[in-house]
């Protein structure tokens, strides 16, 4: 059986910890989209950690990590994270990387800074990884698969065509140093020792451990609101991030996919720049930030301080929907226990239309949040492990949310550790 844990929002929801709590009753975990540009925290016996591209079912010893062809491999930082975990005491995982997956070469990150550094104001926001570059060149189909690494010959006659087409941007339009075969030659053999011993057909043993009946999970990065064609574009992230695309950056038949947990914050945040209709300001937004998450509201990779903002329903039902929505993980609940009242957005004012339909991004621009608040109930919450013993203004504010988006929230998490969660029977 597959299951899928994905974001309802603009990332940063809180999905590492479903996945790791999730982690415990599967046997293979894979990650099928996006690099190492966003991070999940995780909080548990060995610690806290910041994942960029492990799949975070990692800290299990009957796991079996998978790299799926749909990642953007940046392999010096993969086991630059292999050793970063050891370290930390967890035990070395069994990690499995598809032979089909692409690598996220150091010319892909000089040209991801050099391209923000051209468009100035007008630039994206990006976390500089690589991330647009790498996924142009997979679609201009120049990318560099892992399978080709065992392949010396397509190597040096593909370095070179490489350099040819880059050199001329790097010349004309950065005026940066230029890319020489030799260096791009070198750089492509040390990714081939470090990942000669992970390379597997990763389609066909998933295939068979489902054939097994093992409990596969699937883990996306970022959230709906950053898909390319869903999202709040261009303000987007350059692979699917919609359950949808597990199937294709995995390898299975989507009709494998039974379950999809979408992840869901108390409130809002996002990293990076774009349309973000319940964003707050200000003392309110740093009070926020300040509280939220396990140490505050930052960036797991970036460490830039996340935008704020109170919990968007007309964003969230949305991004619930394109997901296929089957059980929401509400996440980080338990922050908003200082608050007297709580601000939600239930709907939209654009030009002074009234909606609850999310909108494409230049009405979005537009849109003022229309907002409702909910009496708060002002303590503190963590360790509680039924949903009967939650305060009633907290339960009726979950219902309130659940109401609103229209899906089922099964999951409440009310803290940072692994044990820091309530199931609810819906």
């Amino acid at each position: 059986m597959v299951k899928a844990v994905v974001g309802a929002n603009w990332g940063d929801e809180g999905k590492g910890k479903i996945t790791d709590m999730l982690a415990k009753q599967a046997d293979v975990v894979v990650r099928f989209q996006g690099g190492a540009n966003a991070g999940h925290t995780i909080v548990n016996d060995y610690g806290k950690f910041a994942l960029h591209t492990l799949p975070s079912g990692v800290f299990y010893g009957h796991t079996t990590s998978i790299i799926g062809n749909g990642v953007a491999l940046n392999i010096p930082v993969l086991m630059n994270e292999i050793q970063s975990i050891v370290d930390q005491g967890v035990p070395m995982p069994k990690i499995l990387i598809s032979d089909r997956a692409q690598m996220v070469m150091s010319y892909h990150i000089l040209f991801d800074q050099y391209e923000e550094e051209r468009l100035g104001g007008k630039s994206f926001g990006s976390t500089k990884s690589g991330i647009a570059p790498f996924y142009s060149d997979k679609y201009a189909k120049i990318g560099f698969q892992v399978s080709e690494l065992f392949d010396e010959e397509l190597l040096k006659e593909k370095v070179v065509r490489i350099c040819e087409q880059k050199n001329v941007l790097l010349e004309h339009l950065y005026h940066k140093p230029l890319l020489t075969p030799e260096g791009l030659l070198e750089e492509l053999h040390e990714y081939r020792d470090m990942v000669k011993p992970y390379v597997c057909n990763v389609s066909l043993y998933l295939h068979n451990a489902l054939k097994e009946g093992k409990e596969v999970l699937l883990e996306g990065q970022l959230g709906t609101l950053k898909d390319p064609d869903h999202g709040i574009y261009p303000m987007v992230t350059s692979s699917s991030t919609l359950a949808a695309f597990g199937a294709i950056g995995a390898g299975i038949p989507p009709y494998e996919i039974k379950e999809v947990i979408t992840v869901c914050k108390a409130y809002s945040s996002a990293v990076g720049a774009g349309a973000f209709v319940s964003e707050i300001f200000g003392d309110e937004a740093d009070e926020l930030r300040r509280r939220g998450g396990d140490g505050g509201e930052f960036g797991a990779t970036t460490g830039r301080p996340r935008r704020m903002g109170w919990f968007d329903c007309v964003a969230s039902k949305y991004g619930c929907r394109l997901q296929g929505t089957t059980g929401v993980a509400f996440t980080v609940l338990d922050v908003l226990g200082y608050l007297k009242e709580i601000p939600v957005c239930v709907a939209y004012d654009i030009d002074g239309e009234i909606t609850t339909e999310f909108p494409t991004t230049h009405l979005l621009e537009k849109a003022k949040p229309v907002i409702e608040k909910l009496p708060g109930w002002n303590c503190d919450i963590r360790g509680i492990k039924n949903y009967e013993d939650l305060p009633e203004n907290c339960r009726k504010y979950i219902e309130f949310v659940e109401e609103k988006i229209g899906y089922p929230i099964t999951m409440v998490s009310n803290g940072p550790g692994r044990e820091d969660i309530i199931y609810r029977n819906k």
